[in-house]
């Protein structure tokens, strides 16, 4: 008997981990985010599972590139690893560019404990603070494929909760701390 896995029902057993989606463009601090919050969950006593999007690609081999169907191909692998991690039992705190509506939504769709956090900064910030430069570059025509500059990002239409990453990483992390906290106590 064949099934869609797409379509499987929802259910709420203990069991289920949750999932942090940290979602941003590049530089934006996404991956410091991700280890402070996989850090306080692990402290919390919780399995925690980090995926980074640019540890994910190095592991896929120079198989995807960064054009935006290679993106999109990514970003499904992950939601789809995310989703069976957390069915396992595993707090998954995934930090991806993540610039498609339809993952995001598959997300919410398909993931029990789903959280969608959107670690917002501008383009003109990015180009002053890249390490690599990738946004003045990508502005001049040196690269191609940039979200943000000549592919189109998709922001997020209604993240659970938005962070101002031009903050101290500190800020940043305290902030979705109390936002956690507050969701816990509402549950």
């Amino acid at each position: 008997m064949e099934t869609d896995e797409d379509s499987i029902e929802l259910t709420a057993p203990a069991s289920r981990g949750c999932v942090y989606w940290i979602t941003a463009l590049s530089g934006a601090g996404k991956t410091t985010l991700a280890r402070a919050l996989t850090a306080r969950l692990a402290t919390l006593g919780r399995s925690v599972v980090q995926i980074d999007g640019d540890v994910m690609r190095a592991i896929f081999d120079g198989r995807f590139g960064h054009s935006v169907h290679d993106r999109h191909a990514l970003a499904m692998i992950y939601a789809r690893m995310s989703r069976e991690l957390a069915d396992q039992g595993h707090d998954v705190v995934c930090a991806t560019v993540s610039m498609f509506h339809d993952v995001r939504a598959w997300n919410r769709e398909n993931i029990f404990h789903y959280y969608e956090i959107w670690l917002r900064i501008t383009i003109e910030e990015l180009v002053v603070r890249h390490p690599k430069g990738l946004y003045a570059r990508g502005r001049t025509g040196h690269i191609r494929h940039i979200p943000g500059i000549d592919i189109p990002l998709e922001e997020p239409e209604a993240p659970d909760v938005i962070l101002d990453a031009t903050l101290p990483p500190e800020g940043v992390a305290a902030t979705l701390f109390e936002f956690l906290e507050t969701r816990k106590e509402a549950a």
